[in-house]
This record gives structure tokens, sequence and C-alpha cells, in this order.
């Protein structure tokens, strides 16, 4: 056995149509150039993070099973779920509301549920690019 930690995604199991983010941290920047400090901006009602593990989608019960006894167990690998559209790595827009807030090996993560997505980006940038420079001319 290895002594390398496994990855979140392995270790932690997303159950059901939900997503596991980590949301952005820090401080904000208004339009105006303000930066606004992270306890103004959790009271916002949207926010955005990083899908960092997914669940299977919501779960459909097997046609067949319906003449058989309802106590019968069901192999796991017959299961069929509802895709979901998140998917790890995408960046997503979401309800505060709608979240459950954890932490985790010192970090913090929200569990979502898929309906409280607004939107998702699939190629975010590693980061935003730099403003040019004041003064500094295009070649």
């Amino acid at each position: 056995m290895s002594d390398e930690p496994m990855p979140i995604e392995e270790r932690l199991v997303v159950i059901g149509d939900r997503v596991l983010i980590q949301p952005d941290e820090g401080e904000h920047r208004t339009e105006v150039g303000l930066y606004l400090p992270r306890w103004a901006v959790e009271k916002e009602s949207v926010q955005a993070g990083r899908i960092v593990a997914a669940g299977p989608g919501i779960p459909l019960p097997d046609p067949g099973s319906m003449e058989d006894e309802p106590w019968k167990t069901l192999d796991e690998s017959s299961s069929r779920h509802v895709p979901m559209q998140a998917r790890v790595g995408d960046y997503a827009i979401f309800l505060r509301k709608a979240s459950v807030e954890i932490k985790f090996e010192g970090r913090t993560y929200l569990i979502v549920p898929q309906g409280a997505i607004l939107l998702l980006d699939r190629n975010p940038p590693a980061r935003l690019p730099a403003e040019p420079e004041a003064g500094a001319e295009e070649e």
C-alpha cells in the first residue's frame, strides 16, 4: 500500500444528484474596483466554485423489477441513473441557500444539488488574463 493519499473524489462518495464544490475563497472585486471581504460576499445569494466530485445522478427504478418481490436486493451494477449535467472540473455558479457547508481535512466544501446549479463553465481559464498596464501600447 502506498503512502500517497487518495484523491478526494475517491475518498468522498457523493450520493444522488449532488456535487461537491470547492468554493472560491478570498476577497472579491466589485465593478468599481472595491475589494469586498469574505464575510460580505457570503451574504450574496449566488456563489461560484470548482466541482471536485459528482454523484451518479437520480436513480431510476428497473422496469423489470416490478414483478419481483419488493424486499429483493438488486445488483448495484444493474442500477440506472438519470445522468448528471455537472462533471468534475466544471466551474459552477449556484444558489448559496441550497448548499450545505462541510469541512474536510481543513478545507471548506459545499454539497450542492444539481437543481441549484445555475450555470456550468466547462472550460474555465486557470486564471483570469492580466489587464494591460496603463500607458502600455500594443505592438
